[in-house]
């Protein structure tokens, strides 16, 4: 399902996505399947330090063959950037930089608005272990950080790619859930008080409002619960058999008295 839209076609474009000397070929893959489960698709890589093509990449792809195969190799990230006009570079650690920080929201519609316009676009994504040096931020013009837990702020490189990628998203519209549930027809309320009926009927002879007194009150307690979730025909149906199955088993257990 990783990659496709509701109509199964493949969704491609987006920010390109620079891995800088990512360091294992299944992490690789983990980025690009994070990028098919959001459309997005380019790929640039500086300097892998297993090489390319990796076998483990495509392992780890989980079928996301369209942005291994379409995958790029650079040997610097001057060359892997050369054609965009704006650059993100994503970081944990403060830097002694006056550049502008985002969040990844504000950093996904910073994107947007350049490549709504045909201008290229991009995100830096440095080492696993060691992230971006300060003189690879320096090629960028905004630095995006995420707001994590300070106290265990550190992301793998596919978590890293995969927020960033779902907050793509979020700015083309193609949120909406995949699927929904069935619509239910709900019940008239006529069925709703003849369950009523039939459930405090069962109870009475059931002894359950006891005292007598407080029989009212428990029964304004019990069509609040009730009223509330709004059931369908067939959920007012089963809860008809419910009772009607209580009600027969303590007939059994009368007629053995």
């Amino acid at each position: 399902m990783a990659g496709t839209n509701r109509t199964g076609e493949i969704m491609r474009g987006g920010p390109a996505i620079i891995l800088v000397e990512p360091q294992l070929g299944e992490n690789i893959g983990m980025v690009a399947r994070a990028m098919a489960n959001f459309g997005l698709s380019d790929l640039r890589l500086v300097n892998p330090r297993d090489g390319w093509p990796n076998e483990r990449a495509v392992a780890a792809a989980s079928r996301a063959d369209h942005v291994i195969e379409a995958a790029r190799l650079f040997d610097t990230i001057e060359e892997a950037a050369a054609d965009l006009t704006f650059l993100l570079a994503t970081t944990a650690r403060a830097r002694d930089s006056h550049k502008t920080v985002l969040g990844p929201r504000d950093a996904a519609a910073a994107l947007r608005a350049r490549i709504d316009v045909g201008q290229g676009a991009g995100i830096l994504f440095g080492r696993e272990r060691t992230g971006l040096e300060n003189h690879e931020v320096d090629l960028a013009d905004t630095i995006v950080t995420f707001p994590v837990n300070p106290a265990f702020a550190s992301l793998n490189l596919a978590q890293a790619v995969l927020l960033m990628s779902y907050e793509w998203m979020n700015t083309t519209g193609e949120t909406a859930p995949r699927f929904q549930a069935p619509e239910q027809v709900p019940a008239e309320k006529d069925e709703l008080y003849r369950l009523f009926d039939h459930l405090e009927g069962a109870l009475d002879k059931a002894n359950y409002f006891h005292p007598p007194a407080k029989r009212e009150a428990m029964i304004h307690i019990l069509r609040g619960m009730l009223t509330r979730p709004g059931f369908s025909e067939g959920e007012v149906r089963t809860l008809r058999g419910v009772v009607r199955t209580f009600e027969r088993s303590m007939g059994r257990a009368g007629a053995e008295e």
